[in-house]
């Protein structure tokens, strides 16, 4: 397998031009789907941070991308929705989102902002000692002290710091439940990208997929999506506004 693909066989959330040339790079395995953004592609055709792959590969090489609080320098490795990228030669840090039309975007966040991240806890398992490991949705596990957090809830943690080891790496800070009266974000479907207010979590029987009613506040609408789409993004409209998609 080489690590390019025909440009006309590009995921659309990618929203690159597919006739520009005829080869992209491809996504490397990773953590997201493969339809995650290969990071060359993001730093070279949707930031404008090089022209060429040669310049991509300098600017990886230099140690000059962090990605979820280490350094990346892989240029086929794929990002995806909350991923956090810092520059540090350019002083800035951006958050990965999905609009409302499934493209990938990137939204500037602050340094502060840039030290943690928000994620899914896909499932959850006990270790050995008897400890809770969290295993979260973009691939990272990790150890929680008490048994409270569980699948579906979404968790904010520190990146620490690949520069200084005593920063702390992976503490949760933030735990938002999968429950009425929480707010969520759609990440797929016709609603993709919209934040509501959680009023109903209706279980249905057998394989049929759990329904979740959300309240869209600005809109004074009910709408409703699937469980695998809902992705907690806070106790409040405040705190849900900070992961909001870019308009």
């Amino acid at each position: 397998m080489g690590d390019h693909q025909k440009r006309l066989t590009a995921p659309d959330p990618w929203g690159i031009g597919k006739k520009e040339y005829q080869f992209i790079t491809k996504t490397a395995p990773g953590p997201h789907s493969y339809q995650a953004l290969p990071l060359a592609v993001w730093i070279r055709d949707q930031m404008g941070f090089a022209l060429t792959m040669k310049e991509v590969k300098k600017i990886l090489n230099d140690k000059q991308v962090i990605l979820n609080g280490r350094i990346c320098k892989d240029p086929r490795r794929g990002i995806g929705l909350f991923d956090v990228i810092s520059m540090p030669g350019l002083g800035k840090h951006f958050l990965i989102l999905r609009n409302n039309k499934g493209k990938i975007v990137a939204r500037e966040i602050t340094p502060e902002q840039a030290q943690t991240r928000l994620a899914k806890v896909k499932d959850k398992s006990i270790v050995q000692g008897g400890r809770i490991q969290l295993n979260l949705r973009y691939g990272a596990n990790i150890l929680a002290d008490d048994n409270t957090v569980k699948p579906n809830d979404s968790v904010i943690v520190t990146l620490g710091d690949p520069n200084d080891p005593a920063v702390p790496r992976f503490s949760i800070v933030e735990h938002y439940p999968f429950a009425v009266g929480n707010y969520a974000m759609v990440i797929g479907g016709k609603h993709r990208g919209r934040i509501g207010k959680i009023v109903g979590i209706e279980k249905r029987p057998g394989s049929i997929s759990t329904q979740v009613v959300l309240e869209d506040e600005q809109e004074k609408a009910l709408f409703d999506t699937v469980e695998r789409y809902i992705f907690v993004v806070g106790k409040t409209r405040e705190a849900a506004s900070r992961w909001e998609v870019p308009q």
